[in-house]
C-alpha cells in the first residue's frame, strides 16, 4: 500500500504543477493589467468575465478546464495502460484523484502568486468528468447544478452541493475495496477544500445575504458570487 502512496503523492505534486498555471492571471498580463486588483481580486473565471470581458473569461474557463484535463488524462489512460493498471479500476480512479486534487491545490493556493489562487470550482467539475467518466452521472449532476442555481438564483449554493459528487461517486463503486480508505479521503478533499474557500459565501447564504445570479452589484466588486 505505502508505494501507492508515495506514487500518488508524487502525481499530486505533478498535478500541483498543473494546476500553478494561473489562466486568469496571464491573460490580464496580456491585457496590461492584474486581475487580482480588480472586481472581486479572484483569478478565475467569473472575475476575468466581469473585468476583461466575455473573450477573456471564455479563455479563462477553458485554460483552467484543460490544466485539469490534460495531466488526469494522461494520468489515468497513458500511464496507468502503461503500467498494467485498468483505467476503470481503483487504483487508476485513485491516481486520477490524487491528480485532480493537486490541480484543484494548484489553483487555489498557487505557489507563484503566493499562494492566491481562486475557488477551484471549475476545476473541480473537470475532476468529476475525468474521474468518473460516467455520461449519467455527469449529466444528473449538471442538472442538478443547473436546477439549484435556477430555482434560488444562488451560485455558490449550487456549486457547495456540486462539490459533493466525487465522494458519492467514490462511495457507490469503490466502497469494500482495499483502495476505498485513501479514496474516500482524497474525494472528501474536493469538499473540504471547497467549503473551505466558499466560507465568507455561505456565511452569507445563512444570513441571507448572499448576491443572487443577476442581482446589481455590490460595491465590493462582486466578491458575492465569484465562484473560480
Amino acid at each position: 500500500m505505502l508505494k501507492y502512496i508515495l506514487t500518488g503523492i508524487v502525481l499530486l505534486l505533478v498535478g500541483y504543477a498543473f494546476g500553478c498555471f494561473s489562466t486568469g492571471y496571464l491573460v490580464g498580463k496580456r491585457k496590461g493589467m492584474d486581475i487580482r486588483s480588480t472586481g472581486s481580486g479572484n483569478i478565475g473565471t467569473t472575475n476575468a468575465l466581469r473585468s476583461m470581458g466575455a473573450k477573456a473569461g471564455a479563455i479563462t474557463f477553458l485554460g483552467d478546464l484543460l490544466k485539469a484535463f490534460v495531466p488526469m488524462l494522461l494520468v489515468k489512460y497513458v500511464y496507468c495502460a502503461q503500467m498494467g493498471y485498468d483505467p476503470n479500476q481503483s487504483l487508476a480512479y485513485m491516481y486520477t484523484l490524487f491528480t485532480g486534487l493537486g490541480v484543484v491545490l494548484g489553483h487555489n493556493f498557487p505557489v507563484t502568486l503566493r499562494f492566491k489562487g481562486g475557488k477551484g470550482i471549475a476545476v473541480s467539475a473537470a475532476v468529476i468528468v475525468v474521474s468518473t467518466m460516467d455520461p449519467l452521472f455527469i449529466g444528473v449532476g449538471l442538472a442538478l447544478f443547473i436546477a439549484v442555481v435556477a430555482i434560488t438564483r444562488y451560485v455558490s449554493l449550487g456549486s457547495l452541493i456540486v462539490v459533493w459528487y466525487i465522494p458519492i461517486f467514490s462511495v457507490i463503486h469503490f466502497r469494500g475495496d482495499i483502495f476505498f480508505p485513501v479514496i474516500l479521503v482524497l474525494s472528501l478533499m474536493f469538499t473540504v477544500l471547497a467549503y473551505i474557500k466558499h466560507s465568507a459565501n455561505i456565511k452569507r447564504l445563512l444570513n441571507g445575504t448572499e448576491n443572487k445570479l443577476g442581482a446589481k452589484k455590490d460595491t465590493d466588486g462582486g466578491k458575492h458570487n465569484e465562484k473560480n
